[in-house]
């Protein structure tokens, strides 16, 4: 037979609360020989913390049980277990609590009285324990501590309740705060129980929602010395700065130690509410490791009475074992085994840092509340003592619970039996007198609207080391404006390269996955971080090619000026006469207006310049040939007519000529006019030829209309050309066809280059080889035929004779 289980505190009551708490936090087991009884499990290292909520839930008793208001006829009476921060000792608990009164004499045993209610146990794992085992009987437990989400399912845990909320708001607000300051290249590492790997997996999904990468997740146990040392060996080859810790406060404490022996400081923690606060992380050498650490706690407790008790009331009206009377009183074994909480009675440094305490505190109302509900109590006729009550009915009663205790906290449950998630923001910081603080440094509430759950000051933050700078942890530097994330291969989405924006394409913000392209008549700056409007190419006039195509245009009318005066001046010379004056002086003036329509090409196409540019070309050119083959057919005539019994030059006149002239013209005219009629040039934005920069050129609307125009000035050159080569051989100093000949050579030669120049031209440059052809053919044109005359007009007069003209010389 078993030996029964004692409480480490009990007072008897009308109603019993149990409790159960890790106030020790170490085991030993007994060796199993099998061939005699085992020993008592023996328990030792005392945990501060844990032995806190054992007192708070007496203050809290003891303070139901002084109220007037509050069940005022009743009593409640507590059972405090010690599960030693062990599984197996929880087991031992929670039965012990089920059971009856007490050991009977003889063969027949039954265990402690029943109890209302349970309140534990700290960590998750043992509540999870504990809610199972109490589950068939309907007995409700209250955890001020066990935050796993696991916890929240109603259909395995029907029976539970707890004075703090999930995990599924801390590992989210964890994922938030790590996101917040950037970090997006943490490490984790967690408990391997219920509590750390449910609570890590949440935030595993929450920082991947966030963007945030974790280079590396560890787990070990308590129990597991090797796993631990795996654990610090992977953190010292991290490349990751921050690691979020999701861990149990043993468990942290171990790897503290093995971070501290190994020197590995530096590292910016985010902790959780188990351990960012836990008073055994306190040590001399735990700055180095964990200074500047941040995490969530529970909110201090602000409970009137509670610190005074916790120093002195409890050990005068609780713990009365003392130094004088260890050895004599009848509770000298009780006072013996428990002897090595007598060392806390001075203790009082962690008073001002009670967090949970305030859960138990509410946990211990909830129960009284639910009991008052239920014993249907009123301040003047006190509770109905004959209603029994059963767990099951403090269950129900329970979940409508709705109070406010002293201190302003208002307690209910909610739907999955937890409370609200209120967080502080904590960071480890020196003090003034060198000692280690937790000061808040903002706040989690998701109770309030969004856009004001989550506060943080991060002004008031000292990083790790002592830094005032925030630390930086990231697989790969941010990408700046202009460039866009590419992702290493076999990596984490965080890790990647920066690469430039093609052209064309920007990037606004920092760390863009893509880069965008820029709308259709914009491109991207040098820096590709904004698009800028293309740059539109002509033909300026104002440029250098514009000044000098403009020069020689205006050159070219300026000779042209100087050969119509100097005709004019000699228009009474054999020489002006025998070269027909009157086509002569036409000629110049259609090669006056050929020079003068180069200018249309140049400068900001418009729908009125585009039309014109085209057909003041054709027009003047075809004007100029018609002039030049009318002088041809004048010289062919002429010879013609000196045959005897020819009246050639009858039908060939000056009114004939000109009727030549003016038909040949009004067929390009014609052609223009059918032109611009069915489908004229227009201005058009070319963006196809340049991505950089819009091409503003004249498209020529009909491709038809424009090679009409510019093969019927090919087709009257060229027949012009063929005529005067037939002419080339007539007596030399009254024939001018071979001028003609020569300067229609050139004008054919200068188109046909025209062409696949003007084809494979780019841009501007297509005006540009327009413009040369106009005014090279121009000037071969002025150059070829009228250069001759001149030079004889001006520097051979004497040869500006009707005799020389004639061909005829006087003999010496």
């Amino acid at each position: 037979m078993g030996s029964p289980e004692f409480p480490l505190l009990y007072k008897n009551g009308d109603f019993m609360i149990g409790g159960a708490f890790s106030i020790h936090s170490e085991i030993t087991q007994p060796p199993l020989s099998f061939t005699e009884k085992p020993s008592r499990l023996t328990c030792s290292s005392v945990n501060l913390r844990e032995f806190r909520f054992a007192q708070t839930m007496i203050f809290a008793i003891q303070e139901i049980n002084k109220s007037n208001i509050l069940l005022p006829n009743v009593s409640i009476g507590y059972r405090i277990y010690d599960s030693c921060g062990s599984t197996l000792s929880s087991m031992r608990a929670v039965m012990a609590l089920m059971n009856g009164d007490g050991l009977t004499e003889g063969r027949s045993c039954s265990g402690q009285s029943a109890v209302q209610t349970i309140i534990g146990e700290s960590e998750s794992s043992s509540t999870i324990v504990l809610s199972r085992t109490t589950a068939p009987f309907k007995i409700p437990v209250i955890s001020h501590s066990a935050t796993c989400e696991c916890l929240s399912n109603r259909k395995e845990y029907p029976f539970f309740f707890r004075t703090i909320a999930s995990d599924r708001y801390q590992s989210r607000a964890l994922a938030q705060m790590v996101k917040h300051f950037g970090w997006t290249w943490v490490g984790a590492v967690n408990s391997d129980s219920d509590y750390g790997n449910n609570g890590m997996a949440i935030f595993l999904d929450a920082a991947q929602e966030e963007g945030v990468c974790v280079e590396y997740t560890e787990k070990f146990h308590r129990s597991e010395p090797e796993k631990l040392m795996k654990v610090v060996e992977v953190i010292r080859k991290s490349s990751a700065r921050v690691i979020v810790g999701f861990l149990a406060h043993v468990e942290m404490n171990n790897l503290l130690e093995k971070l501290s022996l190994h020197n590995i400081t530096g590292l910016q923690f985010i902790g959780v509410e188990a351990w960012i606060t836990a008073d055994s992380l306190v040590t001399p050498n735990s700055f180095t490791v964990l200074g500047g650490s941040l995490g969530f706690a529970m909110p201090k407790a602000n409970i009137s009475g509670l610190a005074e008790f916790l120093i002195k009331d409890f050990w005068k009206t609780v713990q009365q074992c003392d130094e004088t009377n260890r050895d004599t009183r009848a509770e000298t074994d009780q006072c013996k085994e428990n002897w090595d909480l007598f060392y806390l009675k001075d203790n009082n440094n962690d008073v001002a840092e009670l967090r949970y305490s305030n859960n138990i505190y509410r946990a211990i109302y909830a129960v009284a509340h639910s009991l008052h509900s239920i014993l249907k109590c009123s301040t003047s006729q006190g509770c109905d003592m004959t209603i029994k009550v059963t767990p099951r009915q403090v269950v129900e009663s329970l979940k409508q619970v709705n109070f406010t205790i002293k201190n302003g906290d208002q307690v209910w449950f909610d739907s999955t039996g937890a409370a609200v998630a209120r967080y502080e923001v904590v960071n480890w910081q020196r003090g003034s007198n060198d000692s280690i603080q937790f000061k808040p440094v903002g706040y989690y509430d998701a109770s309030l609207p969004p856009g004001q759950k989550f506060v943080l000051q991060t002004e008031a933050i000292i990083w790790p080391e002592g830094k005032t700078e925030l630390p930086v942890s990231v697989c790969s530097k941010s990408c700046r404006p202009g460039t866009h994330k590419v992702l290493q291969k076999g990596k984490p989405v965080c890790c990647y390269d920066c690469k430039t924006c093609a052209e064309g394409e920007i990037s606004n913000s920092t760390d863009s996955n893509h880069c965008k392209k820029c709308p259709e008549e914009y491109w991207s700056n040098q820096n590709r971080d904004a698009c800028v409007l293309k740059n539109v190419e002509f033909l300026y006039f104002t440029e250098v090619m514009g000044i000098i195509l403009v020069f020689f245009t205006l050159f070219g009318v300026f000779l042209t000026l100087i050969v119509a005066t100097l005709f004019l001046i000699n228009k009474d010379s054999p020489l002006v006469k025998a070269n027909n004056s009157e086509l002569s002086f036409l000629l110049l003036f259609s090669l006056t207006l050929c020079f003068l329509c180069s200018l249309t090409f140049i400068g900001r196409p418009t729908q009125w310049s585009c039309m014109l540019r085209h057909t003041a070309f054709g027009i003047t050119f075809v004007l100029c040939i018609s002039c030049v083959l009318g002088k041809t057919l004048v010289v062919l005539m002429a010879f013609r007519a000196t045959l005897p019994g020819s009246n050639v030059m009858r039908w060939f006149g000056p009114p004939q000529q000109r009727l030549s002239i003016v038909a040949f013209t009004l067929i390009q005219v014609l052609i223009c006019i059918l032109w611009l009629t069915i489908n004229p040039p227009f201005p058009y934005k070319n963006k196809n030829y340049y991505k950089e920069k819009i091409i503003l050129e004249c498209t020529m609307g009909s491709p038809v209309g424009f090679w009409a125009v510019l093969g019927y000035v090919g087709l009257l050159a060229m027949l012009c050309f063929v005529l005067a080569f037939l002419a080339r051989k007539l007596p030399d100093h009254f024939n001018e066809a071979k001028f003609i000949s020569f300067s229609m050579l050139i004008f054919c030669a200068v188109w046909i280059a025209f062409i696949p120049a003007y084809v494979s031209s780019p841009g501007k440059f297509t005006v540009a080889v327009e413009v040369f052809a106009i005014l090279a053919s121009t000037y071969g044109l002025l150059i070829c035929i009228f250069a001759p005359k001149c030079f004889i007009i001006v520097l051979k007069p004497e040869l500006n004779t009707k005799r020389h003209l004639m061909g005829k010389t006087v003999s010496n």
